[in-house]
């Protein structure tokens, strides 16, 4: 199937096919053609190029893009979107004044979720996440990253891997699955049996049936350690796993160095971060992950993008969508968030929600940018002025047409 998008206002986004991810110095600058055309093959981009050099491409379908931007749909590298029920409650909680952890510690956050999806079915799981993912790719998401972690034992945390694996069978967007079974400590459970748990059992088993993309763990106090990071990290890359680390959300204990010497895909949250930190991350090619969504929501510092900037560090923006934290996947807000509260550009907000996000979660070569061979997962906008008028109006919805593999989503 072909299809051709005339009289765009402005291409953007538009890298060579083998540039992996963005760098810091070069993550303000969209490249970006005015006045072009794209055409799409079989679900992929053919060709592109300016409107006065278009070649004649006989009848086929055509969307006139005049007055529009076309770029790369998001690609959100952190979410925990398998999930059931919310928190609301613990909303109003923390509105009253209840800390994170005072809510964890009498048996909220983590463990109320988990709770949840121990008692959910494994077909309502499904049906309830498909829901509203669908709903996310109406946003604009054309890949996805989705955790696990919410089970915390065997038979639930294989429930929610099992689940990301009919999602990605049955939704046309780019879906990684991540085992974040170290998530929490359950009730009843010391952490270093847990811990021996998901590692030993868990961990292989689960490679085993082919449902683990990426393995995480939550490195930070009262959680577990950078020596318990490096225990399952090392046991991943044994089993031909890469890592994903959530970590520095509210304390810096190492688990970025952990995970730079770990050969971590990514390090996330990063809210907290000093020096050291820093220097490990300069002599890596681990993607930071900032999550502004989740700073929002809990009242708590933003990362320090500007910092990681000004030393050379690229970085991905994600959702970080779950019940607790975050409970939106909606990137169009995140990417407005970001450039509001982390102070960084309209540009540089684009290539952290894309090409950088893609990276920081394994698929850069089929996705991201706008490049010949790349997947046609494309954002068509409304007539708009630029691309800053995409963070500025942050309660609007400028995306007109969401394209997956080239076809419209409606």
């Amino acid at each position: 199937m072909s299809k051709l998008i005339t009289n765009i206002k402005q291409l953007t986004q538009i890298r060579d096919k083998d540039i992996s991810f963005i760098s810091a110095k070069k993550m303000d600058k969209l490249p970006s053609i005015s006045d072009a055309y794209l055409l799409i093959e079989n679900g992929v981009i053919n060709d592109f190029g300016k409107m006065s050099e278009i070649p004649n491409f006989g009848n086929i379908e055509t969307i006139n893009a005049k007055d529009k931007i076309v770029l790369p749909a998001w690609c959100d590298s952190h979410s925990h979107s398998v999930h059931t029920g919310n928190r609301s409650d613990e909303y109003m909680q923390r509105i009253k004044g209840a800390s994170y952890q005072q809510i964890a510690e009498n048996g909220g956050g983590i463990l109320k979720s988990s709770s949840q999806i121990n008692a959910v079915s494994t077909d309502d799981l499904y049906t309830e996440s498909k829901n509203r993912i669908l709903s996310l790719i109406k946003q604009g998401t054309g890949s996805l990253e989705i955790k696990s972690g919410y089970g915390l034992n065997y038979e639930s945390e294989l429930k929610m891997l099992e689940v990301i694996s009919r999602l990605k069978n049955s939704l046309p967007i780019e879906i990684k699955s991540t085992f974040l079974g170290a998530h929490a400590i359950p009730k009843n459970y010391k952490k270093d049996d847990y811990l021996k748990l998901v590692i030993d059992k868990m961990l292989p088993d689960f490679i085993d049936k082919k449902l683990v993309d990426f393995v995480d763990i939550f490195c930070e106090e009262n959680y577990f350690s950078v020596d318990d990071t490096k225990l399952l990290c090392n046991k991943a890359y044994e089993l031909g796993v890469a890592s994903k680390i959530h970590t520095n959300q509210f304390n810096s204990i190492g688990g970025i160095k952990a995970g730079v010497e770990c050969g971590a895909l990514s390090v996330d949250h990063l809210e907290v971060i000093n020096q050291d930190d820093i220097w490990a991350l300069k002599q890596s090619k681990t993607m930071p992950v900032l999550l502004p969504g989740c700073s929002f929501f809990l009242g708590i510092d933003y990362a320090n993008a500007r910092n990681l900037l000004n030393n050379g560090i690229p970085f991905a923006i994600a959702s970080d969508f779950n019940p607790g934290s975050c409970p939106t996947g909606n990137m169009n807000f995140i990417i407005s968030l970001a450039c509001n509260k982390l102070k960084i550009t309209s540009e540089q907000a684009i290539n952290a929600a894309t090409l950088n996000g893609a990276y920081a979660m394994g698929v850069s070569k089929k996705t991201g940018s706008i490049s010949k061979g790349k997947l046609a997962n494309l954002l068509i906008t409304e007539k708009i002025d630029s691309i800053d008028d995409l963070p500025y109006y942050f309660g609007e919805n400028l995306i007109e047409k969401v394209l997956i593999r080239g076809e419209e989503i409606n």
